[in-house]
């Protein structure tokens, strides 16, 4: 039907009213098959001459820009000068256009120079009429429609009018929702992509050190996440043990977990201490990572000659200590997250593990894993989760405590990633 008008070249005065539905459903299926935005309502306005004879018209977006909402033209008809030239002086409640989209209601106005909120982009223009474009009650943008006559358009016209906002508004909505949805395919590809890459930066087996059986786990949600846990040959009788947690979910902090790991792992080789390196690397995160980011850490060494522990806790969960008889110890001590501030002194704790003991490093989506009344597991069934468990092996003591966790939520995923470094002391 379009196509058919359209050949004549010239609009076609003697169109019936059932010529113009026509011509308004030809457009509602040309919506109804394209995500083109441009493309469609540049066929609105081709089709508007043969339904509302006009010598100007426009649709225009709502944009907000440093100087407040302004209009930029989508597709404009009939104007002499370029509508860059106008757009800066059009800002919402300004204008024919500015009031309309300021509040919602369409208006005709037979004579514009008796009517002071006409704005003078047009020297010829004498009647005007314009609707807005609403999607989800909001107006985002305007339909313009002017004339060299006056008293132009009447209240059948401004139906019509109405009628073509509303499938612009149509085709503004459907292209917004296919955009969200290709950014939300394209953001689940990236951070699948990040998870194998996280996945990947954890120790692929347990490590072997003579006297001590060793194993750990991270429990990952459907995100990305900050949990992070590695070791390090030292020296033959010696590793480094490491467990930390950034600040925020996502890629930001996946990608500091990286930088934390590639750090560690290059002063390791060096042979910094424990509080040196985390002085060193506090300062690289300081320095390196914008916003409010920070990390929790503990790191150690694990000598399996001594049978002793020696550790910096960067503000980390504190440890827990379960002995031979049962006795708890949560080892307290420790200093502010990396990256906070700049140049900060770490501290240097010892423990001697004698035989039997289970030495429990982990992060806090363990102990904030919650139940439906919204009640955490906390720190203290924890503990008592270990002691029940503690003649397990590490492997098997670390999928024990994970079946707590989740016996105790009733299957409720968690809402943060959660992870736990089990060191046994075997008894020999």
């Amino acid at each position: 039907m379009i196509e058919d008008i359209q050949k004549t070249g010239e609009p076609d005065p003697n169109l019936t009213t059932i010529d113009k539905l026509r011509m308004l459903l030809d457009i509602t299926k040309k919506i109804s098959q394209s995500l083109d935005l441009d493309e469609v309502i540049s066929q609105v306005m081709d089709t508007l001459e043969w339904l509302l004879p006009y010598d100007a018209a426009g649709i225009y977006a709502i944009e907000q820009d440093e100087n407040g909402y302004v209009f930029k033209s989508k597709v404009i008809r009939g104007y002499r000068i370029t509508f860059e030239q106008v757009e800066p002086h059009l800002k919402l409640g300004e204008g024919f256009i500015g009031f309309v989209a300021q509040s919602g209601e369409p208006l005709i106005c037979p004579n514009v120079h008796e009517d002071t909120r006409y704005f003078p982009a047009r020297k010829r223009t004498n009647s005007e009429m314009v609707a807005p474009i609403i999607v989800n009650e909001e107006v985002v943008g305007v339909f313009d429609l002017e004339s060299d006559k006056f008293d132009a358009y009447n209240e059948d016209d401004l139906a019509v009018l109405q009628m073509l906002a509303t499938q612009v508004a149509i085709i503004i909505e459907k292209v917004k929702l296919h955009e969200q949805l290709v950014e939300k395919k394209r953001l689940q590809a990236q951070i699948e992509i990040a998870r194998q890459v996280q996945l990947a930066l954890l120790p692929e087996k347990d490590p072997i050190l003579k006297g001590f059986d060793i194993s750990a786990y991270n429990f990952p949600t459907d995100e990305v996440s900050g949990d992070y846990y590695d070791w390090v040959k030292i020296f033959d009788d010696q590793i480094g043990v490491v467990i930390a947690d950034a600040s925020g979910k996502g890629i930001p902090a996946s990608l500091l977990m990286s930088f934390l790991r590639a750090s560690l792992r290059a002063l390791a080789q060096i042979g910094y201490a424990p509080h040196i390196a985390f002085s060193k690397v506090n300062d690289l995160v300081w320095d390196s990572v914008e916003g409010n980011q920070f990390i929790t850490a503990i790191y150690g060494f694990l000598d399996g000659t001594n049978k002793t522990f020696v550790f910096s806790n960067a503000g980390h969960n504190p440890p827990i200590l379960i002995k031979e008889n049962n006795e708890i110890s949560f080892i307290e001590y420790g200093d502010l997250p990396l990256g906070m501030f700049p140049h900060k002194r770490y501290h240097q704790h010892f423990l001697r593990l004698d035989r039997n003991d289970v030495l429990v490093l982990y992060t806090d989506g363990l102990t904030e894993a919650a139940n439906k009344a919204d009640e955490e597991f906390g720190i203290n069934r924890l503990a008592e989760r270990i002691i029940e468990g503690k003649h397990l092996c590490s492997r098997e003591l670390v999928d024990f405590i994970q079946q707590g966790v989740l016996d105790f939520s009733h299957g409720k995923t968690l809402d943060d990633d959660a992870t736990v470094l089990i060191i046994k002391r075997l008894d020999e």
